[in-house]
């Protein structure tokens, strides 16, 4: 079990005749950073800082975690990595661990390119050729020895039990990824028994969250569990995976127990990119047969100036200068192509401290990828409909300025970089259910990597969240070119290889029906669509929105107050930012509301910047003709964004009708008791609405003036009356909508249940309201007047 440490076990005392200094050291995550560029030391300076350390003490290794190339520059990307290869060959990389990234073009590729290629051993021991398939792959090596002045010093490899989600699941296939402890323990004890190792060295890829001590020996993280799960046989442990340089000292307790002069195993990481070596040094007593002394440090490659820049702490080596300069050349004469124009940044989500890449967050330049491969995808499958794009396969951002070229060009260079993957396009058959559940699968499984994953999706198609749902529940709406997606219906789709075969624990695109690989490399349709639709702008309107409200169970009705949270309102890098929203119910402008562009760390791995709540009043009948929901619409004006949501409505159960009337009428009408519904109905002659009675009508033609003294409600929707209308002392409704009133308009005293609505009508002379409670309002559809507004309905 790990615990903390305190200092350096062992005297420094002078070598003994029977001992041994031994010096190992690591890199890891260097991704095929070949040319020195701000911290990035570069492989000709790591070729030199490894020799000269060579130089001090012969009895040097130098080994690696992983992630050598992959996620590389163009320098390196243009050639497939092989000049990173070769620049750690001339460096004299003798051992390394894979990582994700050497399976980016899967196991194949690995065994039968990238090995091939390297003077160095590749070791991972927890990779392993399913059983049914070992007659047909070759394994990877599990470990190496190398025999260092009487010293055995074994090194056992790993790589991140994530690498399913990480790489194209297609390209792995074949393999099974097994549990590190258990397997490394095994291979570790076998080294000591059978092969007479001294030394035992970890390389693994994976890491530590943080860089402090507490995140290492975290026993709940992936990490964590490999530092407290290894046994005593290992002596230190190169990590990487994390991308952060640490130097931990972590107590081992059986070798406490056993009183042994070394009582702490060095846990390392380098950092990223050819920053840092780790160096560990053992001293080892050949006659006790055991390490008495350990030492670990962070070798920095480089040194920050006054003046903020880096400075490479070693000349460049020779050959390794040469390699590089090579790849430069090639680099630059594929590079330097114009593919295109943007008007603006195309950026990747941010995190709340505005640097840290957030994938869980929409980008524009996600939303762009998306875009470049439907247009890809349709000219070879010309009914495809749908892209969308993994936040992971987008490495760097796409800038309008940068040093060495000119304003809104896009070189080949900048589009390799933000795509270095060379994943081919396929497109494949999903309903519209499927299609719901792939935006549902963002939303990662228990143990992934991060907990979210953000898609890119092409335009047209748009979807509503709620951030707060269960598991299986965050998808609320889908629309494909404005119309509700079909659950049942067939879409054609297409995405790059590593989503379809299930990338990223997007599963559902593994189940795609006739799936075509369109032959296209993801990298080509950027490419023609910079080149067919430049110059190219952001579209800054967001492509799926957090909604969230609660609705009674029986829908709301008129006067029920609706308060709808939104999220997911803005990007979070430096796109234009709605500061409000104008929303509008049934038609109705209900009010603007602030946007909150507040982000910390609540919404880091989200995509939840950018929230507002908006809330208003239903307004009278909003169920009218039988509907069972009415669209709130919100837009920002400034981004374009525009989301609709259902908001259910109770039902409209209508008067209930003692006497209807749908035909002629023939004279006057009085509606003496009850409730009387004209339905369409045509009266030849006055109505009068007495004491306690109700008029409901809806449709009709009424051939002279309405009165009503003391009636239970009255209700006029788009009717025509010749004459005026006049209304005193209702007790129940009263709304007049929609309607054309050849006289003025009179309500004098209503004492109804919800405010009378004056909505939309046309009136031929004065329209006088006083006394009424509550006052009439018009709920935002003025009215046609010809005539004075008078009292209460002053403003309608």
């Amino acid at each position: 079990m790990a615990t903390m440490a305190g200092g350096l076990v062992g005297a420094p005392a002078a070598l003994a005749d029977d001992s041994v200094e031994i010096d190992i050291l690591g890199i890891n995550d260097f991704h095929g950073r070949l040319e020195a560029n701000s911290q990035e030391a570069g492989a000709a300076a790591l070729a030199t800082a490894v020799k000269e350390m060579r130089a001090e003490n012969p009895n040097t290794i130098f080994a690696a975690a992983g992630d050598l190339i992959g996620a590389s520059t163009f320098t390196s990307f243009i050639q497939r990595d092989n000049p990173t290869i070769d620049a750690l060959n001339a460096a004299g990389l003798e051992v390394s661990a894979v990582g994700n990234h050497e399976f980016d073009q899967g196991y194949d590729d690995l065994m039968n390119r990238v090995i091939p290629r390297a003077t160095w051993e590749y070791i991972g021991a927890n990779v392993k050729v399913k059983k049914e398939l070992q007659d047909r792959y070759k394994e990877l090596t599990e470990s190496w020895v190398k025999e260092v002045d009487g010293v055995k010093v074994g090194f056992v490899g790993a790589v991140t039990e994530h690498l399913d989600e990480l790489v194209t699941p297609a390209g792995i296939s074949m393999l099974d990824i097994l549990d590190i402890p258990s397997t490394v323990n095994q291979v570790a004890d076998e080294l000591k028994a059978k092969e007479g190792a001294d030394i035992v060295v970890l390389l693994v890829h994976e890491g530590a969250a943080t860089t402090q001590y507490e995140s290492a020996v975290d026993p709940t993280s992936d990490f964590g569990k490999i530092v407290n799960g290894v046994d005593k046989n290992f002596d230190a442990i190169i990590s990487g995976h994390t991308h952060l340089p640490y130097d931990h000292k972590i107590s081992v307790k059986e070798w406490q127990d056993e009183k042994r002069p070394v009582t702490v195993r060095p846990v390392v990481s380098a950092g990223q990119y050819g920053y840092n070596l780790n160096k560990i040094t053992f001293t080892y007593d050949k006659t006790k047969k055991q390490a008495v002394k350990v030492d670990s440090e962070i070798v920095p490659l480089t040194e920050r100036q006054a003046d903020g820049s880096w400075k490479p702490l070693y000349g460049p080596d020779p050959t390794g200068k040469g390699i590089v300069d090579d790849a430069v050349e090639v680099a630059k004469r594929e590079g330097t192509r114009k593919l295109g124009e943007i008007t603006a940044d195309f950026n990747r989500a941010r995190q709340s401290n505005g640097t840290t890449e957030n994938r869980g967050g929409e980008s524009t330049l996600g939303n762009l990828v998306a875009d470049a491969q439907l247009a890809g995808a349709r000219t070879t499958d010309p009914s495809t409909e749908i892209a969308f794009m993994n936040p992971g396969g987008l490495r760097t951002d796409m800038k309008y300025r940068a040093e060495g070229k000119e304003d809104g060009t896009v070189t080949y260079k900048e589009a390799a970089e933000v795509q270095p993957f060379a994943n081919t396009l396929v497109t494949m058959t999903l309903t519209g259910e499927q299609i719901a559940q792939v935006l549902e699968e963002q939303w990662q499984p228990e143990g992934a990597s991060r907990p979210s994953l953000k898609l890119g999706v092409s335009k047209g198609l748009f979807y509503t969240y709620d951030p707060t749902a269960p598991k299986g529940r965050h998808i609320t709406s889908v629309t494909f070119d404005g119309k509700p997606l079909d659950p049942a219906k067939s879409y054609r789709v297409v995405v790059n290889s590593f989503l379809a075969s299930g990338g990223d624990n997007f599963s559902t695109l593994n189940e795609g029906a006739d799936k075509r690989d369109t032959g296209q490399v993801d990298l080509q349709s950027m490419v023609a669509y910079l080149g067919e639709n430049s110059p190219v702008a952001p579209d800054y309107a967001q492509r799926a929105v957090g909604v969230r409200f609660d609705a009674p169970q029986d829908g709301f009705k008129a006067g029920d107050t609706v308060t709808v949270n939104l999220s997911s309102l803005l990007f979070t890098s430096n796109e234009p930012k709605d500061e409000k929203v104008t929303a509008t119910f049934a038609g109705q402008e209900v009010g603007t509301f602030a946007v909150d562009a507040t982000a910390g760390a609540s919404t880091d791995n989200t995509d939840e910047v950018g929230r507002a709540t908006v809330g208003f009043a239903v307004p009278a009948d909003p169920a009218q003709g039988g509907a069972t929901s009415a669209d709130l619409v919100i837009t920002g004006e400034t981004t374009g964004t525009t989301v609709t949501v259902a908001i259910p409505l109770a039902a409209d159960t209508g008067p209930a009708c003692t006497v209807t009337i749908t035909g002629r009428h023939a004279g006057p009408l009085k509606v003496s008791s009850g409730v009387t519904c004209l339905d369409g109905a045509a009266v030849s002659g006055p109505v009068t609405v007495l004491k306690g009675a109700s008029l409901y009508a809806t449709g009709a033609n009424v051939s002279g003036p309405i009165s009503a003294s003391k009636a239970a409600g009255v209700s006029l929707n788009q009717t025509t009356v010749s004459g005026p209308v006049t209304v005193n002392d209702a007790t129940d409704k009263l709304t007049i909508l929609d309607s054309t009133v050849s006289g003025p308009v009179s309500l004098t005293n209503n004492r109804v249940t919800d405010a009378p609505v004056v909505s939309g009508n046309r009136i031929s002379g004065p329209l006088s309201c006083s006394g009424n409670s509550p006052a009439p309002a018009n709920n935002g559809k003025v009215n046609t007047v010809s005539g004075p507004r008078t009292g209460q309905c002053k403003g309608l």
